[in-house]
């Protein structure tokens, strides 16, 4: 299996650490990964830990669909893939209702659409087969809609980048999951039952059948937070705190994706408790009700013997690249020490 590094984003002052990052390219990590919110954007941190390594792989987990166009998506791969020489991999994603309205104030809808259009226009502007048209419902290139000039030009990219820069795309519904797999080259994920990987599997499997393709080749990558210590419930206790921000207060009552999931390989009792208390306004209840056994199976958490024997479990999930969340460079040795 191989091994990433989750850089994520910045916090209120933006700033990278490189000492996690230079540790993990020396201990044989396959690729680091930045991501964005509404805050400090993947592509730049990802500029500058290019310019400071040479072989670890550099991913964006996600750059969101409403953040740029599909043409300036493509140019920006095709710049940063030249320039690291080779070693980008372009990970996309929707994100949610609430960032895409309500920070880049662009409709959220038809989000397999989106995502669909989205990737097709990215590779047919890498192929570089003939100048770019596009008519879709998001996207109709040339534009020739409502307000148009009327004199737009199918171009073509004037970089000849590689062609076959390696597209992955961030989903955890099963629709997005199975389309994924129909059209791009991996998965991203933010979190994963390695017990349970058919929920997930399965569905990217049929996208892959749709185009006459098997799972050979195609990367499973979720992000599996770590962290070592010997007083386990201390380290339980952020990630308790995370769960159920990300089950009770992530997306809308009616609609949360993770917790979606979650409920699906076998902790439908726990979200719906956590759901409930936490919308209620009782946080302090809703944390608690995070149950040890969710911790424990999506994080790697412990010594270091615990962290080897729980392992154990992802050996046989179907994952490839398992994405290391951790900065703490204990963690990010041990690791290596485990997989590598």
């Amino acid at each position: 299996m191989k091994l990433g590094l989750m850089v994520g984003y910045s916090g209120a002052k933006v700033a990278i650490d490189m000492a996690p990052i230079l540790e993990a390219e020396r201990l044989g990590y396959d690729s680091v990964w930045t991501a964005e919110a509404w805050g400090s954007d993947a592509v730049s941190p990802l500029a500058w830990i290019a310019a400071q390594t040479t072989k670890i792989k550099l991913g964006t987990a996600i750059m969101q669909l409403p953040g740029r166009s599909p043409a300036n998506a493509a140019m920006t791969a095709m710049t940063m893939d030249a320039l690291s020489k080779e070693r980008f991999i372009l990970g996309l994603g929707t994100s949610g209702p609430q960032v895409v309205e309500g920070w880049h104030g662009v409709a959220w809808n038809k989000p397999l659409t989106w995502l669909r259009e989205y990737v097709t226009i990215v590779k047919t502007i890498l192929a570089r087969e003939a100048p770019l048209v596009f008519q879709g419902e998001r996207y109709r290139i040339p534009y020739d809609g409502p307000g148009s000039a009327g004199l737009g030009k199918p171009l073509k990219s004037m970089v000849h980048g590689r062609k076959d820069i390696p597209i992955f795309a961030g989903a955890m519904a099963p629709l997005g999951q199975e389309l994924c797999g129909e059209l791009c080259d991996g998965i991203l994920l933010t979190c994963m039952h390695p017990g349970r990987p058919e929920v997930i599997l399965d569905r990217v499997r049929a996208g892959r059948a749709k185009v006459g393709k098997t799972l050979d080749g195609f990367e499973v990558a979720p992000t599996v937070a770590v962290a070592v210590g010997d007083d386990v419930e201390a380290l339980r206790r952020p990630f308790r705190e995370q769960l159920a921000l990300y089950i009770g207060g992530m997306g809308a009552k009616e609609k949360n994706f993770y917790r979606e999931y979650l409920s699906r390989v076998g902790y439908e009792a726990e979200c719906a408790k956590i759901l409930e208390l936490f919308m209620s306004g009782q946080r302090k209840e809703a944390v608690a009700a995070v149950s040890d056994d969710m911790i424990d199976t999506l994080y790697l958490i412990g010594p270091p013997g615990r962290i080897k024997e729980r392992y154990a479990a992802w050996k046989d999930s179907g994952v490839t690249t398992l994405i290391v969340g951790a900065q703490q460079l204990e963690a990010i040795r041990v690791m290596a020490e485990i997989a590598l």
